[in-house]
């Protein structure tokens, strides 16, 4: 068999090798240039700030909410911003001071709740009529604009020498009231003479 025989069996194949050929070419065309894996589906901040204040104004112009925190982390993927070692301070000229500090904190997305976790503890200043006030627990929800906080978890309070132990609590500083929700334990602790 000649040269010319044999290319004259393979010339039928000749077009669907040049479609096959042109189907490829364009196929690598069309894909995807390999690039950096998309952070956004990573659970990695985008910013991060170190010693972080912020102060909220009341309508008279005066702070009314402090938020400060040694660092705080804004994660992108799930618009989450974490806060380590949260310092929250409420103020209002008709009420004690109120200051809530934990080992960790998260702010909502929308940045009108703060979730406080471990260690926290919440101390309410004293007034003329109200002694110095203590919280701990290890987790609580704060809701800056309402000047209200709750927590399901087990709370320990201290006031003057009062000791009390309950599972829940519901705080409204602007009502100036404590609710406790469950298996309330109180303890009078005598004063050291």
């Amino acid at each position: 068999m000649t040269f010319v025989n044999r290319a004259r069996h393979w010339l039928p194949l000749l077009p669907l090798i040049l479609l096959f050929g042109i189907s490829y070419w364009l196929n690598q065309l069309v894909q995807p240039e390999p690039g950096k894996p998309d952070s956004r589906k990573r659970h990695e901040p985008d910013a991060i700030i170190e010693n972080f204040s912020a102060i909220k104004l009341n309508e008279q112009g005066t702070p009314h909410f402090i938020m400060a925190a040694n660092k705080l982390l804004h994660y992108p993927d799930d618009d989450s911003t974490e806060l380590v070692v949260p310092h929250l301070t409420s103020l209002s000229p008709e009420r004690p001071a109120i200051h809530a500090i934990a080992k960790r904190g998260i702010i909502s997305s929308k940045g009108d709740e703060v979730f406080l976790h471990e260690k926290v503890e919440v101390l309410r200043e004293a007034s003329a009529t109200q002694n110095e006030l203590r919280v701990h627990t290890e987790y609580l929800h704060f809701v800056p604009d309402q000047d209200r906080a709750d927590t399901d978890r087990t709370v320990t309070i201290m006031e003057a020498n009062n000791k009390v132990q309950a599972t829940g609590l519901l705080m409204d500083n602007r009502a100036r009231t404590l609710n406790l929700l469950s298996q309330v334990r109180s303890e009078y602790v005598p004063a050291e003479k």
